[in-house]
């Protein structure tokens, strides 16, 4: 998959928070705190969430179901044409907030390294 030319980077602090949350999500570890965030963002109103909080870093969300193959979510640079080359950051996982959850990191952490 290629990556736009410039795409943008996380330079606010929310963007960095919404970093830390999705990674914090990831944690494979059977804790209070963790539990609280995941019964949070594993709700339509999660991926709401972190769909304002991508689209506050400039990227558009496109969120789709397939019948046996489950959801993909994928973040596109605001503005550009959305094409399958366009894309920074795309996830296929059974349940659409984790799609979502997954995609956004991806693309997050790509954009950090770009920053670095």
């Amino acid at each position: 998959m290629l990556a736009p030319a410039n795409p943008p980077t996380v330079t606010d602090r929310l963007g960095r928070l919404l970093l830390v949350t999705l990674e914090a999500a990831r944690v494979d570890a059977d804790l209070p705190v963790l539990g609280a965030l995941r019964s949070w963002l594993n709700t339509w109103r999660g991926i709401g969430d972190v769909e304002r909080g991508m689209a506050r870093q400039g990227y558009d969300h496109q969120l789709t179901r397939y019948d046996a193959r489950g959801w993909r979510a994928t973040f596109y640079t605001t503005g550009m044409e959305h094409s399958p080359t366009s894309a920074t950051g795309t996830r296929w996982e059974p349940t659409p907030w984790r799609a979502t959850q997954r995609a956004a990191w991806d693309t997050l952490r790509r954009a950090e390294e770009l920053r670095q």
